[in-house]
C-alpha cells in the first residue's frame, strides 16, 4: 500500500502515457451506458469499505470517466479534479486518509465542495500486459482508514473489474470476425451476475451487524466467489477452440521501439521486488504490428517479473534464419512439462495466489497465433522460465 506516488520521469510518462491511451480505448467502453456488472462491483465495494462513495474510473486523456459511480452523481470529471490519476502511477493501493491535508487534493473542488470527499482508496485497474487504465476506487466525507480485509477485497474487485473489460474487449474482437463464441463470452459474464449479487447479499447483511447466522453468510459469500471462478474456468474451455479472425495490418519498425516502453513499463515493479530488468539493445528493424507485438511482449516481461521472487528478468533478441528471435529468460519459480503445456490457455496460473487474472500467456498465444509468430518455452521448476517468440524481419533489416 502506497501513500504518495511513485516518482517517474517525464520522458516514462510520456512513453507510458501515449500507449495507456491507445490501450484504454482499444476496449471501447468509454461513454457507453450503464451496465450491471460494473454497478455490482461498485455496491460491493462501497459495502466492503463501508463507504458512501464508489466508482469505476476510468483515466482518459483530459477527463476521468466512469464505467460505474455510486454516490458521486456524475459520469465524468476534468483530469484535473481525478484523484485516479494519481492512482494509477501506483503498484498498489493508493490510500489518502484526509485529502485536506495532501498538497496533491487539497485545492481539489471535490474536496472543497459541500460535502466534501476527505477519503480517498483507489486500486489501479491494470491490463493483463500491465497498463493502467484507471482505478476501482472508494471515497468518504470524513477522515478514515481502511482495514487489512478491507483494502484485500478492493485489490481483488480491480481484478473482476478488468476481467469484465477483456471479455469487451473479447467480445468486440469476436463480431470483428463473426465468430460464435463472442456471444457465448457475452452469456458466461451476464451469468456472472447472479453469484456477484448473492456474495453483495451477504456481505451487505454482515455489514449492518443484524446477520443471526454470521458464519452461514461468509460461507454463502465464498460459495458464490468459487462459484465466479468456476464459471470463469467454464468460459476459458468455451474460448479455447481455434479462432479466425482479419489479419492485422503490419508495417516495418525498430523492435527497440516496442521493448523499450515495455521495459519502462515493468521496471518499477521489477525494482520494487528487488529484482533487475535488463534488455540487451537491438538495432534489428522487424515487421511486425506495432500494439499486438507490444501486447504480446508485455504480457512476456509482465508474467516474468510476477513469477520471480529473487535474481533477474533479461530480454533480449537476435537473429536467425532472417528471422528475428525475441528472449525474455528469467530466474522465477519455473514449470514442469505438465503446467507448461497447460500456461498458455485462459486463466491459467503457475501460483493461484499471484495477481492478476491468468491471461497473460493466453494472450501471448492468441496474439502469436493472429500474426502467425512460433512462441515456445523452457523451463524447470526452481531453475526459472526462457520464452522466446519469432518475429520476421524488415526486407531490410538493421544489424544486431
Amino acid at each position: 500500500m502506497s501513500n504518495s506516488p511513485a516518482p517517474e520521469t517525464a520522458a516514462e510518462l510520456s512513453v507510458i502515457d501515449s500507449h495507456r491511451i491507445e490501450m484504454l480505448r482499444s476496449y471501447g467502453v468509454l461513454d457507453a451506458i450503464p451496465e450491471a456488472s460494473f454497478d455490482d462491483i461498485t455496491l460491493v465495494a462501497a459495502s466492503v469499505c463501508q463507504t458512501p462513495v464508489a466508482l469505476v474510473s476510468l483515466v482518459d486523456n483530459d477527463r476521468q470517466w466512469f464505467m460505474s459511480e455510486r454516490g458521486l452523481g456524475r459520469r465524468e470529471t476534468p483530469l484535473s479534479q481525478s484523484f485516479c490519476a494519481h492512482t494509477i502511477l501506483q503498484e498498489d493501493v493508493l490510500v489518502v486518509p484526509d485529502t485536506r491535508l495532501d498538497a496533491r487534493f487539497v485545492d481539489n473542488p471535490l474536496v472543497t465542495g459541500n460535502p466534501p470527499l476527505c477519503f480517498y482508496a483507489g486500486a489501479t485497474l491494470r491490463s493483463p500486459d500491465g497498463v493502467a487504465l484507471g482505478a476501482l476506487c472508494v471515497l468518504d466525507h470524513r477522515p478514515r482508514q481502511l482495514r487489512p480485509h478491507q483494502l484485500d477485497s478492493l485489490r481483488a474487485l480491480a481484478r473482476q473489474v478488468v476481467s469484465q473489460l477483456e471479455l469487451r474487449r473479447t467480445l468486440t474482437l469476436a463480431r470483428a470476425s463473426g465468430d460464435y463464441r463472442g456471444r457465448i463470452m457475452a452469456i458466461a459474464g451476464h451469468d456472472l451476475h447472479t453469484p456477484l449479487r448473492t456474495a453483495v447479499y451477504a456481505l451487505e447483511k454482515l455489514r449492518r451487524g443484524d446477520a443471526e447466522e454470521p458464519a452461514r453468510l461468509m460461507q454463502l459469500a465464498q460459495d458464490a466467489l468459487i462459484e465466479i471462478g468456476n464459471d470463469f474456468d467454464d468460459l476459458a474451455a468455451l474460448s479455447g477452440n481455434d479462432e479466425v479472425t482479419a489479419l492485422p495490418t503490419t508495417i516495418d519498425l525498430p523492435l527497440e521501439d516496442i521493448l523499450h516502453p515495455v521495459l519502462l513499463r515493468w521496471r518499477r515493479q521489477a525494482r520494487m521486488k528487488g529484482l533487475r530488468l535488463r534488455a540487451v539493445p537491438s538495432s534489428l528493424i522487424v515487421h511486425s504490428h506495432r500494439a499486438l507485438l507490444s501486447a504480446l511482449v508485455g504480457n512476456l516481461v509482465g508474467n516474468a517479473v510476477k513469477y520471480t521472487h529473487a535474481g533477474s528478468v533479461l530480454v533480449g533478441a537476435r537473429r536467425r534464419n532472417g528471422q528475428a528471435v525475441i528472449t525474455v529468460a528469467d530466474t522465477g519459480i519455473g514449470m514442469d512439462e505438465t503446467q507448461a503445456a497447460q500456461m498458455f490457455g485462459a486463466f491459467q496460473q503457475v501460483d493461484a495466489r499471484s495477481e492478476g487474472l491468468g491471461l497473460g500467456l493466453w494472450i501471448v498465444r492468441r496474439t502469436a497465433d493472429t500474426l502467425g509468430y512460433t512462441v515456445q518455452v523452457r523451463s524447470r521448476p526452481g531453475h526459472g522460465s526462457c520464452f522466446t517468440v519469432t518475429v520476421p524481419l524488415a526486407k531490410t533489416p538493421g544489424t544486431g
